[in-house]
């Protein structure tokens, strides 16, 4: 696992481990919350992942073994900072939701406020048995604006969401599995190895057809499946990129073949 080099950063660390890019959110310090500097961090680090082609998946934690990401660094906005968010989101992340690549969550312990918002932006939530989701913001005079409210009333029922949104009330990794928005809980040491073999499982498919499948959940494909026909499905570019590569070639040809496909992502 080679990390990248690159000496300008102050927030984060970026790993490169084959086509997974590991993003490290780095200020133990704070519990890892996140001010303006580190959001524009985070969101050129999103950048690049997006526009590379040789990462075909994200997985993002949290440096030490205390918190995922404590939200946002109300004291630094406390002392006057600015601490208004890039046009991708907190964190980079929330507001990206034309992303096609998968990015799971590895949540190594507390995951509040924007943490969570950040979590439930990811595909895929793999949590350590003791870590803590919440969106108390409501605590603090404010809501979770960054997607927070709206993707956990998706992901869940809306009463159980409604009753974490309004009470602000911590949900352990385990309840968290239970309502359906955490995907597998976890030991504290093996978070980031789980995640890496869910990402595993996601490179047996083709990259092309791995994002094509999240464009169309992105494009509501499936809530509006009867209102849409399939030659508009294949109009998503992700799509069409899939419909006309060598991958969708090489998919069926293999499994002919009884081996296994050898993905070109084109």
């Amino acid at each position: 696992m080679n990390e990248e080099a690159r000496q300008d950063r102050q927030f984060c660390r970026v790993e490169q481990h084959g086509p997974i890019t590991i993003i490290t959110i780095n200020r133990p310090e704070v519990r890892n919350a996140l001010h303006r500097l580190a959001c524009l961090e985070l969101e050129e680090i999103f950048d690049q992942f997006e526009s590379d082609p040789a990462s075909w998946i994200a997985i993002i934690t949290g440096e030490g073994d205390k918190a995922f990401c404590a939200g946002n660094d109300l004291k630094f906005q406390a002392a006057g900072n600015d601490n208004t968010w890039p046009r991708s989101g907190f964190g980079g992340l929330t507001a990206r939701v034309a992303l096609e690549k998968p990015v799971i969550a590895a949540v190594n312990g507390a995951a509040l406020g924007g943490g969570f918002e950040i979590a439930l932006s990811c595909d895929l939530i793999i949590a350590a048995e003791d870590a803590e989701f919440a969106l108390p913001e409501p605590h603090a005079g404010l809501a979770a604006i960054c997607g927070g409210v709206l993707r956990l009333s998706q992901q869940i029922p809306l009463k159980e969401a409604m009753g974490i949104i309004l009470t602000g009330r911590r949900v352990l990794a385990a309840e968290g599995k239970s309502l359906g928005f955490v995907n597998e809980v976890v030991a504290k040491d093996q978070v980031l190895n789980a995640a890496l073999r869910w990402a595993g499982e996601i490179l047996k498919g083709s990259p092309l057809a791995i994002s094509a499948s999240k464009a169309l959940v992105n494009a509501g494909v499936m809530d509006a499946a009867l209102e849409r026909t399939y030659p508009q499905q294949k109009q998503l570019p992700a799509v069409a990129a899939l419909y006309a590569s060598a991958d969708r070639i090489e998919g069926p040809k293999a499994f002919a073949e009884k081996r296994r496909p050898l993905w070109r992502g084109q």
